[in-house]
């Protein structure tokens, strides 16, 4: 829902943190071998590729949130039809997709409403999600998200992926009640 934008972009920004240059973090490696980073969730080649030219890290050090509000917006909530899915929902597909990708993200909520896993939210996978619980839709792609961190065996980053499950889980559950009531 596009009311649920604002919050669930601040959220994800409590989670994602500030500047990082980590060399283990796939997300800081760029395609032509320069070292990156990562500012705000906003890796360098994602950024590189949204302004059109090349940055460096001095310069990747001074975004702000209003930088890339306008790039997660299109590039992650757009992405995803996060304005047609309910509350509580948009914001754990939009959060996920920050961190593990757009296709990775919608692919976890068809597998978790049935849906075919093609990685694109269409009409089927909306009316699908339409046909579930959405606590129980929460559940169920939280759950999926610790098999998927589970699965990339990476003890550096786990135990944050893990504790980023939970909370979200718990804030989009917050928003699911606090929207019945």
């Amino acid at each position: 829902m596009i009311e649920n934008w604002d919050k669930s972009f601040e959220l994800m920004l409590k989670s994602e943190g500030g500047f990082s240059d980590d060399p283990r973090d796939n997300g800081n490696k760029l395609p032509d071998g320069r070292p990156g980073s990562t500012m705000l969730g906003v890796t360098q080649y994602n950024w590189e590729n949204w302004t059109g030219h090349q940055v460096t890290h001095e310069q990747m050090k001074k975004l702000k949130p209003a930088d890339v509000k306008p790039f997660y917006k299109k590039k992650v909530w757009d992405a995803c039809r996060c304005n047609d899915l309910p509350e509580g929902i948009d914001y754990l597909v939009f959060d996920f997709a920050v961190n593990a990708g757009v296709g990775r993200s919608a692919k976890t909520l068809q597998i978790a409403v049935g849906a075919t896993p093609d990685g694109a939210i269409g009409p089927l996978t909306l009316a699908a999600v339409a046909k579930h619980s959405e606590k129980e839709l929460i559940d169920n792609f939280s759950a999926a998200k610790v098999d998927f961190y589970l699965s990339l065996n990476n003890p550096t980053y786990e135990e944050g992926w893990l504790n980023r499950v939970k909370h979200v889980r718990i804030a989009a559950l917050e928003m699911v009640d606090s929207n019945q009531t």
